[in-house]
């Protein structure tokens, strides 16, 4: 098996956006203030256009199966990126490459010269919670910065 960890391109949009919104609904997670209902899901390739951003994607045998990225979330503290978007395909679960998504992402970060990294998610992603542990992510009292997903109730941060 082959697995490539690239940047995003325009063609994913569609595929992605059906990935990430699949995993809602395989966690039964509540949709309403979350990256579900974001438009900005549709379009991804466009939002990662943005200075100092980049989502990652995974394939394996040429089959698209999930991504992570930083992204500089407005209103989070100086030289703080948010990982962001970080979705697996249900099919591909298991097979590490979460862990290779959120380490490409770590690295973009440290060599975009973030000092650190926040993260915003549910308990229902219990898998991904434990994936933040072990990176080395503490949790928050209170959400930091403006990412308009009112809807996550767990916050964290990790200092690079």
């Amino acid at each position: 098996m082959e697995t490539i960890i690239r940047k995003i391109q325009k063609s994913d949009n569609q595929k992605l956006a059906t990935i990430i919104r699949s995993c809602f609904h395989d966690f039964k997670v509540p949709t309403q203030g979350t990256v579900y209902e974001d438009p900005t899901t549709d379009h991804l390739y466009e939002l990662f256009s943005e200075e100092n951003s980049a989502l990652f994607v995974a394939e394996l045998d040429g089959e698209l199966c999930g991504c992570c990225g930083i992204y500089p979330t407005e209103g989070l503290p100086e030289n703080c990126a948010e990982l962001v978007k970080f979705y697996i395909d249900k099919d591909f679960r298991g097979k590490g490459l979460g862990k290779k998504l959120m380490e490409a992402s770590i690295d973009f970060a440290k060599i975009s010269g973030y000092e650190s990294i926040y993260i915003e998610s549910l308990p229902e992603f219990s898998t991904a919670v434990s994936i933040y542990e072990k990176q080395g992510f503490n949790y928050l009292e209170k959400p930091l910065g403006n990412s308009g997903h009112s809807g996550c109730n767990l916050w964290m941060l990790k200092s690079l």
